[in-house]
Formats: C-alpha cells, structure tokens, sequence
C-alpha cells in the first residue's frame, strides 16, 4: 500500500511536493475508495490534473526513478554518474542534491524510506518502520558512513559486508536485499508490485501482455477484460514465434528497442491477434471468422488497451500500485472510466491496489467516482517549479444568505465546470493566446 511520496529538485519540481494516499479528514463522499489495512487508511486511487507542462508527468517520473535506482543500483558500474536532473531556473538549485521519499505499507509495518543523491552518488539515505509504536531507526547513511539500527534483524557479518559492498553510487538498501536481510527483502518485493507506465507509449507492455497471455493465472482475466470493452471481436489468441526485430513499432524509443532486442534475440515470443465475425453481403454473421494480429490491424485505442490489460489485470490481482501517465491517450472516455472504475470496485479490487494517473480528460471530474481528496491539480509557480496541491483543500463561500464562514469545497458541485472556469487554476494561461489572435495580421486572399 502507497501511503505517501515526496520528491524535491527533480526537473521542474523545486521545493519538495507530496503526492499524498491519506484520506483528508471529515470527508465522507465514496468511503469504499479508502483501503483499510491493520491501523492504516489510503486511497485507491489518486488523479493528477493540470496544463501541459505544468509538471505532472516529473512527478510521476520521480516514483519510477526511485524505482529504477532500487532494483538496478548494485548493478552499475562504479564510475557511473547518478540519474541527476536537478530544477536548474532557480539559483543554486543545480547544485543541491536530488530528494526521493516513500512511504508505504509492506508486511503489517509502515515503512518511510528516502534517498539525497547527486551525480557524483548518494548523500543520504535513509529507512524508517513504524509498526505499533514509535517509528524506528533501521539504518542511515550520511555519505560513506552508515549506520544501522537494532530493528534491522540480520548477523554482524551480514551487515558488515552489505556495507563494505556499497558502492557511492549504489543504495544500501539494493545491497542489503542481495545479502537476504529481511527488511530489505520486504521493500524490494514491494517496488516489485510497482508499475510506471507512461500511457503515450506502452509498446513495451505488449509483450508483457502476450506472455501472461499465454501462460499465467491472469490469461482469462485478461481476455474477458479485453472482449467486455465493446471492441467487435468475438476472441484473444496468442500464438508464439521466434523473435524478429521487424515486428517493434518504427515509434519505440532506441533505447527501449536496444534493450528488447539484446534480450529476445533468438529466443521465443508470441503475438497477441484479434478474432472477428465474418459477414455476408447484407450483413449477417456467416457463422465463419477471421483472425489477424492485433498490432497490424487493430486501431491506436484498441492496441493501448491491450498493451495495458496486462498490467491493469496484474496489478489488481497482485495488489501493486499501478502509475499511469496520460491514461486517457488514444481511449474514449467511457473506456477510461470502466478501466479506473476497476480500481475503486471493492467487490472487483480485493487485493487493495492503488492506481496513480496522470490525465486531461475532464470528463472523468464528472462521470469518475472520486473523492475530492483523489484530485489533485499542478501548476507552476512564479519561478515555474511545479507545485502540486489536493481539490479538498479548496474553501468555498456557503450560498445561503445571512450564513457566515467558510468550508471545505461541497461534494455536490460540478467539478469539471469549476475546474474549466479557472476556479482551481491548474490551467493553461489564456491571455496570451488571446493577445496573439488580437495580434494577428489579415491573412490576404489568395487568388483563385
């Protein structure tokens, strides 16, 4: 369970901004959405809005780094610069380190762990349980010192060497898993529950999807999920060939590319393809079908949702967190909704999952069953840091006459009217635009 992460100078973001889980007091609307579990609450799901380039997705990129640096630090080189990508349109700022801090759930206990880092390697780090009492020191590390606590269960010899092969670049808490101690094994199996995806390319996941197709407990699930959208076709297949280059979209980023093909090459993968009804000439099904591959003939919106069914299935059975920027690209709304409404189902997300998106499509302020604590806006400030803040922190004015004081924003509003008319910011500037139509010059008229 994601109860909290906070991250500071990291690209546009500046000062530390939190994405917080935690339920705002007194709210009352949609109480299945918070997950409870032992003393602990969090939401199912929490949705970022805001103009472009106001920073959403570097927060969301922020959770996949740390992400990456857990599972992949011990294996780099030593001499390898950190991923350091500080705010750099404030003075100073290019200089401080890189803050990342999680705070989660993981086998009953409540884990708050953090990283500071530079290019140069890791400054600070940091991990923390809290359990029935008091939060406790597992271990901290200030440059090449670290220092861990009596909590951290494991031998003398143990520690000794997770500490001498912990390189300037590498986290303790990799290397602490790789010599099996126990808390450290907690968090990774957590992180492993994690799923980043960016939503305008999720090329990767296809393959992903085809093999827990072809051989997991989540193949009819996932099958079921795909033919339930409305998408015409009457079957799923997969069918399994060895691996040629040929077959990855021309659009897949080169390093992604450099990446499948060092690790598929001469081995065996599979192709996902779509089964539809034939028809005759006045358009009754024949009782006959056709069969092709999805990728090659099935629309954008149809392939994003297959690329996605694996991890949205995935998550819900395994209770990860699943983080989704741009989840509504190339998908109808409706498709949106029905796949985000998996995750606040309680009958349907048995496993506490938590789903994190990123998104401008209004419409789900409207039609989409979240709290105002699920809503949270980013913008810009005066030195264009990203700030991100929570819809149940708006006030509002009580419309009755003669009452007196203010309160939280009442559930009943239209939210996506507000939200459009500026009155939660979070928007594209518009008198710019304005001042450049009023600027503009009369285009002559072309002859004929």
């Amino acid at each position: 369970m994601l109860i909290e992460f906070r991250v500071s100078n990291y690209r546009s973001v500046c000062e530390e901004q939190v994405l917080s889980f935690v339920p705002a007091p007194k709210q009352r609307e949609y109480a299945a959405n918070v997950l409870e579990q032992g003393r602990h609450r969090a939401l199912n799901a929490l949705a970022l809005y805001g103009a472009n380039d106001s920073g959403k997705s570097n927060l969301l990129r922020a959770i996949g780094l740390l992400d990456r640096m857990v599972a992949m630090s011990g294996d780099w080189p030593s001499t390898a610069p950190m991923p350091y990508d500080p705010f750099l349109l404030r003075e100073g700022w290019d200089t401080q380190p890189t803050q990342l801090e999680i705070t989660l759930l993981a086998e009953e206990a409540r884990y708050r762990y953090g990283v500071a880092y530079r290019a140069t390697g890791v400054e600070r780090e940091w991990l923390y349980r809290k359990g029935a009492g008091r939060e406790v020191t597992l271990f901290e590390r200030e440059g090449e010192v670290i220092e861990v606590g009596p909590g951290l269960v494991a031998t003398a010899k143990v520690l000794e060497a997770a500490i001498a092969s912990t390189r300037s670049n590498a986290l303790f808490l990799t290397m602490c898993d790789r010599f099996n101690v126990t808390e450290a094994t907690h968090l990774m199996q957590w992180f492993g529950r994690l799923i980043p995806l960016d939503g305008l390319n999720t090329s990767l996941e296809r393959y992903n999807t085809a093999q827990l197709l072809l051989d997991s407990d989540l193949a009819a699930s996932i099958r079921d999920y795909l033919l339930s959208l409305g998408l015409r076709m009457v079957d799923v297949g997969v069918e399994s060939h060895e691996f040629d280059e040929s077959e990855l979209p021309a659009t897949m980023p080169k390093s992604m590319r450099r990446e499948l093909v060092r690790n598929l090459t001469g081995k065996t993968t599979q192709t996902v393809t779509a089964t539809h009804q034939r028809y005759d000439a006045q358009g009754q099904p024949t009782g006959t079908t056709l069969t092709w591959d999805w990728a090659e003939r099935e629309s954008a919106g149809a392939l994003k949702l297959l690329e996605i069914s694996g991890p949205v299935m995935w998550t819900l059975a395994r209770g990860g967190v699943l983080v989704i920027d741009e989840i509504e690209a190339k998908l109808h709304t409706q498709l949106t909704l029905e796949t985000i409404s998996l995750f606040l189902n309680p009958e349907v997300n048995t496993r506490k999952a938590q789903l994190l998106f990123a998104t401008h499509d209004t419409n789900l302020l409207s039609y989409a069953a979240l709290r105002r604590d699920q809503i949270c806006f980013t913008e810009k400030n005066r030195w264009e840091g990203t700030e991100t803040y929570s819809l149940s922190d708006f006030q509002y004015l009580p419309p009755t006459p003669g009452r007196t004081g203010t309160g939280t924003e009442r559930p009943d509003v239209d939210k996506e009217k507000r939200y459009l008319e500026g009155r939660y910011g979070a928007l594209p500037a518009s008198a710019d635009f304005k001042r450049f139509v009023e600027q503009l010059p009369v285009w002559p008229v072309l002859e004929k």
